[in-house]
């Protein structure tokens, strides 16, 4: 996941890449999404791939924050890129915010309890949220 974000990460925000190839980026960044889509799909079903979705509606001020706090450390900020520079990295971090949630879920042994995964659940936006005012 690493290498295909921080590729992707890369790709997008560098500036280095000529605009008349973007498309060969969106193709090579669509494939990779819709690869993980469609695994997550497979293992973690659909309705926790529709929360991921809810999630990520929710967390657009988490996602702003974060891609403004990286590009920050290169002297950059979000809004000096077009909206659609941002749809790919805003999609991987969508997936990686997912990956942790369903993370901590693990962590908390909170798949098999409803009061437990209902606690972690409202804990984990709780927590994002705070962590996001915070950057």
């Amino acid at each position: 996941m690493l290498i295909f974000g921080g590729t992707s990460f890369l790709i997008w925000y560098s500036g280095l890449v000529p605009l008349g190839i973007l498309p060969y980026f969106y193709f090579f960044d669509g494939f990779a999404l819709l690869i993980y889509i469609l695994l997550y799909l497979g293992v973690f079903g659909h309705e926790e791939v529709k929360w991921m979705f809810i999630n990520a509606g929710l967390g657009i001020l988490g996602i702003y924050t974060q891609l403004d706090a990286v590009l920050s450390h290169f002297g950059k900020r979000v809004d000096q890129y077009p909206l659609h520079i941002h749809i790919t990295p805003t999609l991987y971090f969508i997936l990686y915010t997912f990956t942790i949630r369903q993370a901590v879920l693990d962590l908390f042994n909170a798949r098999e309890d409803d009061i437990i995964r209902t606690i972690v659940k409202y804990g984990y936006i709780t927590v994002s949220t705070l962590a996001y005012l915070v950057i």
